[in-house]
């Protein structure tokens, strides 16, 4: 390589750095808007309440929101780790990097979609999302972690963004199905959601051969959609939060299950190659 593609390769590489702190910034301070902090309306609060613990049968309970604050620590944890001269070259963020800032930006898009009351764009938004934390996660995979801070700071923390947005994403759907007037059979189809997230859960657990990250995410989102269910002042339904208990124990014992042999196996080719 010339020496004008090595520079014109830094160059890239030191833009993506920058803007990957700058989208951190941004999703910061859209979060701080979306919490209400400086005079914007919180997201339960917005878009007439349809997005509130207790909107639909598949909304978690308030306390499952809290999980933010981790992810939000987590990607201004990798945004400081990549900015580092160290990192400036390193492959795996150049292959993951532009897909990390442009989450960040969509969930600060997200939120101000939200807010200005726009229900339905806010499913494409989240969908969108998905689909880049989907890729971001699968890029992650095809190459171990070097350290185990970035096994935390990049591995975990865009593992548990995905598992906590694909419940999200649920939550967001159905509110914008239930805002439109589509109210019929809500428990059947619930339940079914709910079933299709326990096998996509199940299947990453296997794909990611147990990465604990994306797991927590999912079955905390879960978890706290059977606690919402079970003491809610409205929507409450007995079958949705036991549907709901399954399917987070189902995708936790997956995890945990798929983490272990892939440990065992570990040890197994190490003890042969010794």
């Amino acid at each position: 390589m010339s020496s004008d593609a090595i520079s014109r390769t830094g160059s890239r590489d030191g833009v993506r750095q920058v803007v990957v702190v700058a989208s951190a910034v941004l999703g910061i301070a859209g979060a701080a808007i979306g919490s209400g902090a400086f005079g914007g309306t919180p997201i339960a609060s917005a878009a007439g309440g349809a997005l509130s613990a207790d909107s639909t049968l598949v909304a978690p309970a308030g306390p499952a929101f809290g999980v933010w604050s981790v992810i939000y620590t987590g990607l201004v944890g990798l945004s400081a780790w990549q900015a580092l001269p160290a990192h400036r070259e390193d492959p795996r963020q150049r292959a993951t990097g532009w897909w990390t800032a442009a989450s960040l930006l969509l969930n600060a898009v997200w939120i101000g979609t939200v807010q200005a009351g726009g229900l339905w764009l806010s499913v494409v938004v989240i969908a969108v999302l998905l689909v880049v934390l989907v890729r971001t996660f699968t890029l992650l995979l095809r190459e171990r972690p070097t350290s185990r801070v970035e096994a935390v700071l990049v591995d975990g923390t865009v593992g548990l963004y995905l598992g906590w947005v694909s419940i999200a994403t649920v939550a967001n759907t159905a509110a914008a199905l239930r805002a439109s007037g589509l109210t019929g059979g809500e428990t059947g189809w619930a339940v079914g959601v709910l079933g299709v997230a326990t096998a996509v859960g199940a299947f990453t657990a296997v794909r990611s051969r147990g990465r604990l990250a994306f797991g927590a995410g999912l079955a905390w989102g879960l978890g706290w959609v059977a606690a919402g269910r079970a003491g809610a002042e409205q929507n409450t339904s007995t079958t949705v939060a036991v549907a709901a208990g399954v399917a987070a124990t189902v995708v936790a014992g997956t995890t945990v299950a798929a983490r272990l042999s892939n440990l065992l196996l570990s040890r197994a080719r190490r003890r042969r190659l010794g």
